[in-house]
């Protein structure tokens, strides 16, 4: 999956570009927190490994090699599948674990 910063900058601008990347830390350790709560049902769980298979095994939709067509599947996969995830979780749960990133834990 190659990602070109170039085309995340045309569709989300200069300021949802960088608010992405000042974030993304703290989503991946919402869903690495999350991955391990034993509250979070097995379903979801398996969703996100599904998510990470496909965007690490070389099946595809649509070929990479077409490209920007070949990557949008990946992020179309991406964005879907987390936010599948965090619809599977139960809310309570999450927002524990939101409050707990923001206080520093």
């Amino acid at each position: 999956m190659a990602l070109k910063a170039t085309g995340i900058v045309k569709s989300l601008g200069w300021r949802g570009f960088f608010r992405l990347i000042t974030h993304l830390p703290s989503f991946l350790k919402l869903f690495s927190r999350l991955i391990k709560d034993p509250r979070v049902p097995l379903t979801a769980k398996l969703l996100l490994v599904g998510v990470l298979a496909y965007v690490v095994l070389p099946v595809d939709f649509v070929p990479d090699f077409l490209i920007g067509v070949g990557q949008l599947d990946d992020l179309a996969v991406i964005l879907g599948g987390t936010r599948l995830f965090l619809r599977l979780c139960p809310a309570r749960v999450v927002q524990e674990h939101v409050r707990a990133i923001s206080a520093g834990q």
